[in-house]
């Protein structure tokens, strides 16, 4: 760590530092409605609601692959309310529906085991570090399980898509990264598993990248790497890929 040439590392969330498992948007929707009907509001038929949801939301997550501008869940389901006329009233909140339906995504995401000794590691030799994940989440959900899983303490801030609004590789999230840590982009390297978006992404405005391959994947698209590691532990020793 003595000789680590960054004086900032940015992580990307999912698959970098937590394994998401399996997210069962049928099972939270039914948990969803569940508790809505606990609390006696009125709601159509569950096929009928989820499968205006799937078409909606899919379809917007379609587009912001092509846009970079993030889809959000919680937009998508006040739409659906209001279309449907679900009326909450005073029997509960946004923030408590928001809440149960997360429980069930995230309860099963859990943390990769190389993921704190690298952290707290990196924490103790002084190193600032921050999270930018792209996400459909509220943004105070997202804070909600980076708390419950432990990683918090380590973080500097975090910037989710879901508010920014673009998500990753659009170059303006990674450029309000720069603002905040108010240092140069070749002071900071960026920590992701996607090549597109954590490594092209941050490569365009001058953070260099590390591609986390725990798959041993192929390198495609032209897109190359400043590091390649296997696991987070391996960023304690990075070795350039370039000459």
């Amino acid at each position: 760590m003595m000789r680590f040439p960054y004086k900032a590392v940015l992580f990307d969330w999912a698959y970098t530092l937590v394994d998401l498992v399996h997210e069962d948007d049928r099972a939270a929707f039914v948990r969803l409605t569940e508790f809505l009907r606990e609390k006696e509001i009125e709601l159509p038929e569950f096929d009928v609601l989820f499968g205006a949801y799937q078409e909606l939301f899919y379809g917007l997550i379609n587009d912001s692959r092509q846009t970079h501008r993030e889809a959000c869940f919680e937009t998508v389901l006040r739409h659906l309310f209001f279309q449907y006329g679900i009326r909450i009233e005073d029997r509960t909140s946004w923030k408590e529906i928001l809440t149960v339906y997360y429980e069930v995504i995230h309860g099963v995401r859990t943390v990769y085991p190389d993921a704190v000794e690298t952290l707290k590691t990196m924490r103790d030799a002084g190193m600032r570090m921050g999270v930018i994940s792209n996400t459909t989440n509220p943004e105070f959900i997202k804070d909600a399980e980076r708390h419950r899983t432990g990683l918090d303490q380590y973080f500097e801030f975090s910037l989710y898509s879901s508010s920014t609004p673009y998500r990753k590789p659009h170059p303006s999230i990674f450029n309000a990264a720069i603002a905040r840590l108010q240092m140069n982009a070749g002071d900071i390297l960026f920590v992701g598993d996607n090549l597109e978006m954590d490594v092209a992404g941050p490569q365009g405005v001058g953070i260099s990248a590390a591609w986390l391959n725990r798959k041993g994947s192929n390198l495609t698209d032209g897109i190359v790497p400043d590091y390649q590691i296997s696991s987070l532990s391996e960023l304690l020793q990075v070795e350039p890929l370039k000459v």
